[in-house]
């Protein structure tokens, strides 16, 4: 171990499991420099300086492009990932690990708010910085703490229930262009998340079963949807002109991936040439599960196609079937109705003995 200058600074030459590692003091006084080197080499000696120095060098873009990188790519929620990512990145992209902390993250939270963003997607972005961390801490051994755990979480409102009625779900479909048009209908007809529909392949595919599979859903499971005779059509309609050149089922012009936020710009366009207000993507997903309770379906059947893994997700939607809950008030009738005859009885009995 030893130091030598560089510029105007003094730096550190460290011996370290056989590798010449060097890093800067930080000063230019050379007395200092020699009390930093010296309080380095006992933290070598007790194994702590390298722990520590990974998280004061490593940056939180750094963290969440290896993030990205290795854990998302694969993903049916990729494209939502990465504009978490870019706006987590705008903020924190230049501070170390070491120097992200729950103040700072509060801070963070503010400004979202400020700009309008919903409790909603503050938690989602909180959320992929949370689980890079924790990859960080467990995996990369770049850092030992989360500092996103000791922060609270936003309280969301997930009580919207917006949903297509018939008459807009036939003015959105004339007002969308033919690509646009079939994934509405698929979505319409299976339930399906957008990001999941955007990563349909044909292997996938079972026009024999007439099923579609979804090999990773948001909740990392695999889920096996039935499909009716609107979506086997439209599949079967597709598969005639399929492309070697890609394996999705939705594909763009240039047999890519689709970007979902030219989905999303074609969408909003098609909503306002229908005249169609406060209505999103997701929730085709609301009317797809909507239209089966207000058929009678029952709702663990309706759990099993959305891919729920709680009824409590589901149970949402029970206010827009009461007709399952109408033996419940009916079997008041038949009581009143027994009253009735009740004392019907005791009136003759009583006229007959007078």
């Amino acid at each position: 171990m030893g130091l030598y200058k560089r510029g105007k600074v003094w730096w550190m030459a460290i011996s370290y499991q056989g590798k010449q590692v060097r890093r800067p003091t930080g000063t230019a006084n050379r007395r200092l420099a020699e009390s930093i080197l010296a309080k380095v080499t006992v933290k070598i000696v007790e194994g702590r300086f390298f722990d520590t120095l990974e998280e004061k060098e490593r940056t939180l873009a750094e963290m969440m492009e290896r993030y990205m990188r290795e854990h998302i790519v694969k993903k049916a929620s990729r494209e939502s990932h990465h504009y978490y990512s870019k706006n987590l990145l705008s903020f924190f992209g230049p501070y170390t690990l070491a120097e992200v902390t729950p103040k700072l993250i509060v801070q963070y939270k503010s400004e979202r708010y400020a700009k309008g963003v919903t409790p909603a997607t503050i938690n989602r972005e909180l959320g992929a910085m949370k689980a890079a961390f924790n990859l960080a801490i467990r995996e990369w051994e770049w850092c030992r703490d989360n500092p996103v755990s000791r922060v609270s979480m936003e309280k969301e409102n997930n009580k919207r229930d917006r949903w297509l009625s018939f008459e807009e779900e036939e003015q959105l479909l004339k007002a969308c262009p033919s690509w646009l048009k079939k994934i509405l209908v698929f979505a319409l007809n299976t339930g399906m998340r957008r990001g999941e529909i955007l990563a349909l392949t044909w292997k996938g595919v079972d026009l024999f079963r007439r099923t579609v599979t979804v090999f990773r859903s948001k909740n990392g499971e695999r889920r096996t949807i039935p499909i009716n005779q609107t979506v086997l059509s439209l599949l079967k309609e597709k598969s005639k002109v399929r492309s070697l050149n890609t394996n999705l089922v939705f594909h763009s012009g240039a047999y890519t991936g689709m970007n979902a936020h030219n989905l999303r710009r074609a969408f909003l366009s098609g909503l306002t040439k229908a005249v169609i207000e406060d209505f999103r993507f997701h929730d085709l997903r609301h009317t797809f599960a909507t239209r089966l309770v207000q058929a009678g379906v029952d709702l663990y059947k309706v759990q099993r196609l959305l891919g729920h893994k709680s009824p409590t997700m589901t149970q949402r939607y029970a206010h827009h079937y009461p007709e399952s809950l109408r033996d419940g008030v009916e079997i008041l009738d038949r009581k009143e109705k027994s009253i009735t005859i009740l004392s019907q009885s005791g009136s003759e009995a009583g006229g007959g003995s007078s």
